[in-house]
């Protein structure tokens, strides 16, 4: 009876021994990689696009490859430092605006000149992502760049009204990136640079009058709350964009199983981009309901006062044109292709 029972465990062990031997080889091939950004979870990125673009891909991989996502700098460090946490493999994943380290990436600031952009985030995020395809490789060689994309129109949200250059005078705005704060300035704004999680204590202790921001933005900091008069530039060209960047460590990328690099791969590019860029636009018309509803004052200028800014903005561009020839960059030429593909994307949306 002993031996029998010792057959029938020995069997049954050598049976379920592929079995166990196939789970774990499954368990093993799987892999879980890190993403590190600087908004809150109730973010519109993090929500509309983060979220269900990595749930896509762990569902395209069958669960082997998943994305975990550590908002509101969870894993340490300063927004600033997103770009080399991904380079230096401190985290695997980084979603970032490179603009927070000014002067580090030239080429991709093409985008952020002023009245270049269009006012959807799906014409400007095709068109920045071709761009990048096409000249970025060694700017952004440091890391393995997943996606890149572009916001829809900023808008300035302020305690006072924003309907002329007479009122910019003098006026604290928050300013995202340097070329952007370069065109404020312009404008006669006084400018104050910081991440965005920074705004509502700044708004509270009167560091600042207001903040340049897209509409989706508006609920994460509550400048709904916080200010009363929101200014839209008309059509495009619009005054800024700004770029964002999905950046992953370069050896980890490479050290992906062939089946997985592909998924990854899939939900990469221009797919990807077009996505993220969808997300502002889908929330423009809820967000502009909030302000309104919260008790602000939604402006647009006039036509004849937006021409007044193209043209008080132009030293912008002639500036940074001299500091890429500087550089041996032939900046002319980027800001040709970048302005010719939104007229591209704009056509096409």
């Amino acid at each position: 009876m002993i031996d029998r029972r010792r057959f029938m465990t020995t069997t049954a062990a050598a049976l379920a021994a592929p079995a166990l031997l196939k789970a774990t080889r499954a368990r093993a091939a799987e892999v879980t990689l890190k993403l590190h950004h600087f908004l809150p979870p109730v973010s519109n990125v993090h929500k509309n696009f983060l979220v269900p673009w990595s749930e896509q891909i762990k569902k395209d991989s069958d669960g082997q490859l998943e994305i975990q996502l550590f908002p509101a700098m969870q894993l340490g460090g300063a927004p600033p430092q997103l770009f080399d946490q991904a380079r230096d493999g401190v985290v695997d994943m980084v979603w970032t605006l490179p603009g927070y380290t000014p002067g580090r990436f030239p080429k991709l600031e093409t985008f952020d000149l002023p009245f270049v952009a269009a006012k959807r985030g799906i014409v400007n995020s095709p068109a920045i992502q071709e761009f990048a395809d096409n000249n970025l490789a060694e700017e952004l060689g440091e890391v393995h760049p997943v996606v890149v994309w572009a916001q829809d129109h900023g808008v300035i949200h302020c305690k006072k009204a924003i309907e002329s250059l007479s009122d910019m005078s003098g006026t604290k705005l928050r300013s995202p990136t340097r070329l952007a704060a370069e065109a404020l300035r312009a404008l006669g704004a006084t400018v104050v640079s910081m991440p965005v999680p920074q705004v509502p204590e700044a708004l509270a202790q009167g560091v600042i009058d207001g903040a340049v921001v897209p509409w989706e933005v508006v609920p994460s900091v509550k400048l709904h709350e916080l200010t009363k008069f929101h200014t839209q530039i008309p059509g495009t060209p619009t005054l800024y964009t700004t770029a964002f960047l999905v950046a992953m460590n370069k050896p980890k990328y490479e050290s992906l199983p062939d089946d997985l690099r592909k998924v990854l791969d899939a939900h990469s590019g221009q797919s990807a981009s077009k996505q993220a860029g969808k997300t502002f636009d889908d929330l423009n018309e809820s967000v502009v309901a909030l302000a309104e509803k919260s008790g602000g004052q939604v402006l647009t200028l006039a036509e004849d006062e937006k021409a007044k800014w193209v043209e008080a903005t132009q030293p912008v561009i002639t500036a940074w044109l001299g500091a890429m020839k500087d550089k041996g960059i032939d900046g002319q030429a980027l800001l040709d292709e970048a302005r010719a593909l939104v007229a591209k994307y704009d056509q096409a949306a």
